[in-house]
C-alpha cells in the first residue's frame, strides 16, 4: 500500500485530466479536466499543468501521463507528433521537480493506460496483452511476461505508425500509410465527413447507424476491417492472451463482435482465441497508471 499523497496529471492533445490520491488509498479524488490548448505550444502547456496541480491538495509525489514518446531516463519528450506544436524536447519531469520540489513519474500516455489496466482493470491476472487506444490517433502498449515493453529506445508501441498501406494516407508523423490514418476514431469520421458532405463525430454517426442508413453501415465495416488488420498483425508479432481497445467509441456495442470475426478471418485458426475485450478504466486510465509510477518510482 501506498504511504505517499501523490497528483497524477494525464496531458492529452485535447484535455488536460488530473486528480489526486491520499496515502494509503486507490481511489481517485478531485478528478477534474481543462483543455490542453496545444496550439499555444509545449512551454504554454507546462505552465497549464503546474497551475492545475496547485489547485489539489498537498501531496508529495507526482505521476504525469502524456502524449507523445517519453525518454525514461530524463522524463522528457523525445519526440511528439504535431498534435501538440512544439513538444518535442519539453523536460516535463525536469520542470515539474524544479516547481514542486518533490519526485515526479513521466510516462507515455498509452503506457500509463495499460499500466492502469494491468494494476486496477481488465489486464489484472494477465501475463500478455496489448493495449489500443483509438481516437485522434492510435496509441499502444505492450505488457508482457507480466511487465510493461518498452523496447531498445524505451518507446515501443507506436502501433498507431505500422504501415498498414504502403505509399498511402499522409500522416502527422511525416510518413505515409500509417494504421491510424485509416483506422483511427479520426479517420472514420474524416471518410463520414467525406460520405455526408458535413462534419459528423463518432456518436452521430453511430446514431446514423441505428436509423438504418446503409452507407453509414458499409463504411463502419470498412473502418472495422481497416482496425482488424492492424491488430492480426500485432497478433502474429506478440502472441497476446488479450487485447483491451480503449477510446470512447469502442464502447458502442456493434463494435466488437464484428471486429473479433473480421480478425478471425486473418488469423490462423491457432492464434484465434485471442481475447477482444473493452478496456476497463476507461478515460481514468491513465491516471492510475501515472499513480502506480508514481508509487514505485525509481531513478535510472
Amino acid at each position: 500500500m501506498n504511504n505517499a499523497n501523490i497528483a497524477v496529471v494525464d496531458i492529452g492533445g485535447t484535455n488536460i485530466k488530473y486528480g489526486f490520491l491520499p496515502a494509503g488509498e486507490q481511489t481517485l479524488q478531485n478528478v477534474n479536466e481543462a483543455p490542453t490548448n496545444a496550439y499555444l505550444g509545449g512551454a504554454a502547456l507546462m505552465e497549464t499543468v503546474q497551475a492545475l496541480l496547485h489547485t489539489l491538495p498537498a501531496f508529495d509525489r507526482i505521476g504525469v501521463s502524456t502524449c507523445g514518446q517519453v525518454d525514461r531516463k530524463t522524463g522528457g519528450i523525445r519526440y511528439a507528433t504535431d498534435n501538440v506544436p512544439c513538444y518535442t524536447g519539453t523536460p516535463v519531469r525536469t520542470l515539474l521537480e524544479e516547481a514542486f520540489g518533490i519526485p515526479v513519474a513521466v510516462e507515455n500516455d498509452v503506457n500509463a493506460a495499460a499500466l492502469g489496466e494491468a494494476h486496477f482493470g481488465a489486464g489484472r491476472g494477465c501475463q500478455s496483452f496489448l493495449c489500443l487506444t483509438y481516437g485522434t490517433g492510435i496509441g499502444g502498449a505492450a505488457i508482457l511476461n507480466g511487465a510493461l515493453y518498452t523496447g531498445f529506445h524505451g518507446t515501443a508501441g507506436e502501433f498507431g505508425h505500422i504501415v498498414t498501406h504502403a505509399g498511402g494516407n499522409r500522416c502527422t508523423c511525416g510518413g505515409e500509410g500509417c494504421y491510424e490514418t485509416y483506422a483511427s476514431t479520426r479517420a472514420l469520421t474524416k471518410s463520414a465527413e467525406t460520405l455526408l458532405g458535413h462534419p459528423v463525430n463518432g456518436r452521430e454517426l453511430f446514431e446514423l447507424l441505428g436509423r438504418g442508413n446503409r452507407d453509414v453501415a458499409k463504411l463502419i465495416d470498412c473502418w472495422i476491417d481497416e482496425i482488424a488488420i492492424g491488430l492480426a498483425g500485432l497478433v502474429y508479432s506478440f502472441d497476446p492472451e488479450r487485447i483491451l481497445l480503449g477510446g470512447g467509441i469502442m464502447k458502442e456495442p456493434y463494435l466488437l463482435p464484428r471486429l473479433k470475426a473480421a480478425l478471425d478471418v486473418r488469423l490462423m485458426p491457432s492464434y484465434r482465441d485471442v481475447i477482444l475485450m473493452p478496456a476497463q478504466l476507461g478515460n481514468t486510465a491513465g491516471l492510475m497508471g501515472a499513480y502506480w509510477s508514481a508509487c514505485h518510482l525509481k531513478r535510472e
